[in-house]
């Protein structure tokens, strides 16, 4: 089956370390601009504002998001989906908030052969935070509070209310790269937190009927689940089973040509009160069009190698120096 086949390339979404040794490209949209910035190395406080504008460089918004054709499964995230460019879903991504900042993902990525070549395989996004000055102390003082925080099993929380990140993975010849999946995470603001069954029923609105509504623990899950030609996988098909997604940013995805367009959601609520969610995460990866480019990549990047080394074959042919005899 073609899952089985795909096994070892499962693509490995920060809980698990890189797995090429290859470095991927840090090209992004605006990427002139961040990189002088990022080569100046500013020093001394800053705004979260100033971090962000020195770093995001040119976002062309509103971005161009194209609308679903008729009769296909919606599978964006905030007008950012599978099959757009590496600069087009970073600058969409940047317009979905103004203070977002994007970062090129190195230990994340497919288990390939990249002869050599660069292949950027993702990024991420967060917000911008304010450039300050830390004391040793304070330091020590934030790493004791986290340690504490994990030896309660307190639940995960590296962003602020009002926040959200993002992860894009991509693939594809270098610089040709495109989307396959889109994660991303959002956490409502304090005070404003919308209901669980407010936030399910607007996942619906958009989505349109799921495949699959459970809960696991405090977490609410949906998932829409399609079949390469774009037909809704209910619990009677073979493939209710096999075709899954990823809601969280953080998390990995697999790749399976028996598998379409897949979106799977958590509703995540507070603590102290279950009925109102405290953040959502939403993930949306095309399987059957990752396999796809994965699976091509891969093939050209093996063409272009045999096409280096048939190359020096032929120079040899005429400047390679004779052996001494």
């Amino acid at each position: 089956m073609h899952t089985t086949q795909l096994a070892g390339l499962l693509l490995i979404a920060g809980l698990l370390c890189a797995c090429s040794a290859d470095k991927p490209g840090a090209a992004t949209a605006g990427s002139d601009n961040r990189a002088a910035a990022t080569a100046a190395t500013p020093s001394g406080d800053a705004s979260a504002e100033d971090v962000a504008a020195a770093a995001r460089g040119d976002v062309d918004c509103p971005a161009d998001a194209a609308p679903n054709a008729a009769r296909t499964p919606v599978d964006d995230i905030v007008g950012v989906r599978p099959g757009m460019s590496y600069e087009q879903a970073a600058n969409a991504v940047m317009c979905s908030g103004p203070l977002l900042v994007i970062k090129p993902e190195n230990s994340r990525g497919f288990e390939i052969s990249t002869f050599g070549q660069t292949v950027r395989q993702g990024f991420s996004a967060r917000f911008a935070e304010p450039r300050v000055h830390k004391s040793g102390r304070q330091i020590m003082q934030e790493m004791q509070r986290d340690a504490m925080a994990r030896g309660m099993n307190a639940r995960r929380q590296d962003m602020q209310p009002g926040q959200s990140k993002w992860f894009v993975a991509t693939m594809g010849m270098p610089g040709h790269e495109k989307a396959i999946s889109v994660a991303r995470e959002q956490w409502f603001e304090q005070d404003r937190n919308p209901t669980v069954d407010s936030v399910e029923q607007a996942l619906l609105a958009k989505y349109g009927a799921s495949t699959e509504r459970s809960d696991q623990g405090d977490t609410h899950q949906l998932r829409w689940a399609y079949d390469p030609r774009g037909r809704l996988i209910t619990e009677t098909s073979p493939l209710f089973n096999r075709c899954h997604g990823a809601a969280d940013p953080d998390s990995g995805v697999s790749l399976s040509a028996d598998c379409g367009v897949v979106v799977a959601a958590n509703v995540i609520p507070l603590r102290s009160n279950p009925a109102l969610a405290q953040y959502l995460q939403v993930g949306v990866v095309d399987q059957a069009g990752g396999y796809q480019a994965l699976t091509d990549t891969q093939q050209g990047l093996r063409a272009m190698d045999a096409e280096r080394r048939a190359q020096q074959v032929r120079d040899a042919g005429k400047n390679a120096q004779a052996p001494e005899l």
